[in-house]
This record gives C-alpha cells, sequence and structure tokens, in this order.
C-alpha cells in the first residue's frame, strides 16, 4: 500500500492489479507449458537450455541459472524481512515508547529463516501437510481482514473516488509513470507461481501435475487479490496513514478502521504468520534451484552443493547454504537497510528477467519451425507462438519500471539500487563462465533424453 498509494493511489491499485492479472494469463500459460514439456528442477534455466539458439544456449542457460539462484535466496531474506519490520511496526503502534533499532530488524529475520530451516529438515516429510494448513491459513486470513474493514470502516469512497481517483505523490513527470511505478507492488504478488517447477523432482506425474498447480495458484490468487483490491480502495479515505509511525500504512488502516488495538494485532498476525510460513516455501524453492543448478556444475563448490546425503531425502547441503545465505544477508541490515533492500529487490528484476528469457527462448524455437518437446499440456504450435509473444508484451515494460526508483529527485538513499545489483550479477556471472564455468557447467539439454 505504501509504494501503491505513493504512486498511483486508489485508482493505480485497482488498475495496476488488473493490467497485471491480465498480463499473468499468458504468462503463466508460457511457464506451465514449458513445465509439462521439461519439468526439473532447474526450472527456467533448463528452458533455456533446451529451447534457445545452439551458438548460444550454453552462456544464456549459464546466465539464467546465476539470476535465479541468486533472486531466490534474496526472496527469502525479502519474506523474513517483511515479517520482522511488520512486527516492530505492529510494537510500534502498541507501545509509543518503542524505538526501532536495526539489530532488531535482524535478529527477527534470523529468527524466520532458522524456523523456515526446521520445517526443512527436521520435518521436512511433514512439509505437505505444511502447506495445506497454510493454504488453509491464507483463504481464511483474506476473509478475516477484508470482512471487518468493511463492517467496520466508518465511510467509504465513492466509486468514482475508490477506482478512479490517482495519485503522484512521488513526483513523476507524468501520472502513467507514477502508476507504471506502482505497480511494481501488485506485480510481485503475483509473481513466484513457478516456485512449485523447482519441486518438480520430488512431485508425482509432475507434467500434467505442475500445470495445474501452477494455473490453480493463479486463479485463486487473483480472485482473493482483486477482494482485497477492491476492499482497499473503498476503505482508504485518508492518505495520511501514508505517514503511520508504524512505517506500514496498512496497519494504521486496520487501526483507523477497527478503533481497536487487539483487532489490529489479531488481523496483523494473521499476515505475520502467512509471510513466515511462506518463507518455508522459499526456502524449499531456493535451495531446490541452487542444488539443481550445481548438479549441472554451474556453481562454485557445485560437488558439495549437489550432494544428496544418503539418510535425507532432500538435498540437505543445498538447503543450509540457504539457510546461511539468508542470515548473512540479514546482517547486511545493521550496516545499511537500503543495500538489504537492493537485494531484496533484485528477486523481482530475477524473476522478470528468467520468464523474458526462457519465455522468449521457446518462441524463438517456434518461429525456426523446429520441433518442441512432446507434453501433456501444450498450447499448440501457432496459438502458443501468440501467447508467448503477448506474454513478452508484458514482461518487457514490467522489467524496465522495476529498475525505477520510487519517487523523485533521487539520491542515495531513495536510489532504486537493483539495477547495479542485477548489472553486478551479469557481469560476475559473466566473468565466472569466461574463467571457470564454461569448462566445468553441463547444459541441462546435454542431459536429456526421452521417450518419445
Amino acid at each position: 500500500m505504501l509504494f501503491n498509494l505513493t504512486d498511483g493511489g486508489t485508482g493505480g491499485i485497482f488498475w495496476g492489479y488488473t493490467v497485471v492479472v491480465i498480463a499473468s494469463i499468458p504468462i503463466y500459460l508460457s511457464i506451465g507449458e514449458m513445465a509439462s514439456m521439461s519439468p526439473t528442477a532447474g526450472g527456467q534455466y533448463h528452458w533455456v537450455s533446451e529451447f534457445s539458439p545452439a551458438w548460444c544456449q550454453k552462456y544464456l542457460s549459464y546466465i539464467t541459472g546465476w539470476v535465479l539462484a541468486t533472486g531466490w535466496q534474496g526472496s527469502v531474506v525479502g519474506l523474513s524481512f517483511s515479517a520482522g519490520t511488520i512486527i516492530q511496526g505492529l510494537i510500534t503502534l502498541n507501545d509509543g515508547t518503542y524505538v526501532p533499532q536495526r539489530w532488531h530488524g535482524t535478529l527477527l529475520v534470523i529468527a524466520a529463516v532458522t524456523l523456515a530451516i526446521l520445517f526443512n529438515t527436521a520435518v521436512a516429510k511433514k512439509l505437505p501437510v505444511v502447506e495445506i494448513c497454510l493454504l488453509a491459513l491464507h483463504v481464511a486470513g483474506v476473509f478475516a481482514v477484508v470482512i471487518p474493514l468493511l463492517a467496520k470502516a466508518p465511510s467509504f469512497n465513492s466509486a468514482q473516488d475508490a477506482l478512479l481517483h490517482f495519485q503522484n505523490h512521488g513526483g513523476w513527470s507524468a501520472m502513467g509513470v507514477a502508476v507504471m511505478v506502482g505497480s511494481l507492488t501488485p506485480l510481485s504478488s503475483m509473481l513466484g507461481f513457478d516456485c512449485a517447477v523447482h519441486m518438480s523432482e520430488e512431485i508425482r506425474d509432475a507434467s500434467r501435475t505442475l500445470p495445474k498447480a501452477i494455473f490453480w495458484g493463479v486463479i485463486l490468487n487473483a480472485a482473493m487479490g482483486y477482494l482485497t483490491v477492491i476492499t482497499i480502495c473503498f476503505t482508504v479515505t485518508d492518505y495520511s496513514i501514508l505517514d503511520s509511525p508504524t512505517n506500514y500504512p496498512f496497519i494504521q488502516l486496520f487501526y483507523n478502521t477497527t478503533n481497536s488495538l487487539a483487532g489490529t494485532n489479531v488481523m496483523v498476525a494473521i499476515i505475520i504468520i502467512t509471510l513466515v510460513c511462506a518463507v518455508i516455501s522459499e526456502i524449499a524453492t531456493a535451495s531446490r534451484q541452487i542444488w539443481s543448478f550445481a548438479r549441472d556444475g554451474g556453481l562454485p563448490f557445485s560437488p558439495f552443493l549437489s550432494k544428496i546425503p544418503p539418510n535425507h531425502p532432500i538435498p540437505l547441503n543445498a538447503v543450509l547454504v540457504s539457510f546461511l545465505s539468508g542470515v548473512v544477508i540479514s546482517l547486511i541490515n545493521l550496516g545499511s537497510t537500503t543495500a538489504l533492500n537492493a537485494i531484496i529487490s533484485l528477486t523481482i528484476s530475477a524473476l522478470l528477467g528468467s520468464y523474458i528469457l526462457s519465455i522468449g527462448c521457446i518462441l524463438s524455437k517456434r518461429l525456426r519451425g523446429e520441433t518442441l518437446p512432446p507434453a501433456h499440456w501444450s498450447l499448440g504450435h501457432k496459438k502458443g507462438a501468440v501467447v508467448n509473444a503477448v506474454a513478452l508484451v508484458f514482461l518487457m515494460p514490467f522489467f524496465v519500471f522495476c529498475f525505477f526508483p520510487t519517487s523523485t529527485p533521487v539520491d542515495d538513499q531513495t536510489m532504486n539500487w537493483n539495477v547495479a545489483m542485477f548489472g553486478g550479477i551479469l557481469i560476475f556471472a559473466t566473468v565466472w563462465y569466461a574463467v571457470r564455468g564454461r569448462k566445468v557447467y553441463v547444459p541441462p539439454v546435454r542431459r536429456v533424453k526421452r521417450d518419445l
């Protein structure tokens, strides 16, 4: 809500989310098809290897693997950091004397990551049950938040104010730019449904199951997202919540609406619990990604990362490295929150970049007239090309705007350093590829064997 209300207002929230949902359809249709063709833990870097032209497939696949690996590791800290700072915001609401400290947030991040590691190791066999419980909490939590807001709101916006009132508090030269910058917030809520792909080698009948999991995830969350977005648009009548001492406008909105600390605490606690539980899924996804990439020799210390202990049914070394990575990245917050935010924001650009590369490669394979791998779920040659092209039309501008700061003028504190992080990853991966990677990395396409 903070970025969306600043850049776009309630109108920007509604129409930005609408565009994001429409864009999600061709994007995830494309990803679902590729997941059905090649259901492997590698996901996008595997698809780039399989579908790109032979002359560039090794390098493009390698770069995609690095972008994905770093992006998913950043997502672990991003969710944990959100949960931690929301806890600090809730404490501020309940105790006006509390002064948030960076080290408080860092400890909360470490606590969330530690809890996620326990679920991914000690109770790994029960992870599906945990995920089902999380789904139930996720769905029930939406109604537990939306119903009190609608029932207790002291006043509502008119339809015109709710859906057609735009704001440009970021100081952009045009309202359209402000809305596009603000739309990155709803975009982030509809990213990452490819996470199921990275668990594909632990899924029964993955070629059939993955597209269903992806599509139902998109449909369910899009519907609940619309319910939440419409509720926000009609109940946010006072933009002073942007200046809330909690640093989270939604916490202030909950309190202003319910006028109850107890009610606000329960509503916010649902969000905190959901975020912490989501870290469990992120650890599972991030660890499988680096395990798969290491299996192909794409990372330093690949033999260690790709090893699965005989007494564990999971890539334990990769899971532990994901834990250590989360802890180390969280320590950056002690020196600079800006630097930490730059690493966290890398997740959006990394996922968007991997979608562009993989969807672009399968489109190029279609345009070259080459035969695609068989799949239980296919878009077809002509329809598939159209869907892929439309997906890229949406992805490209989103990718560009994910590097924009939230407001102008820009200084070292308000600058979106995501562009430096993303560029740094590309440069480092390219140098490592030239020095070491090209000698040891084995593109997944060379390992593929199919029964046609």
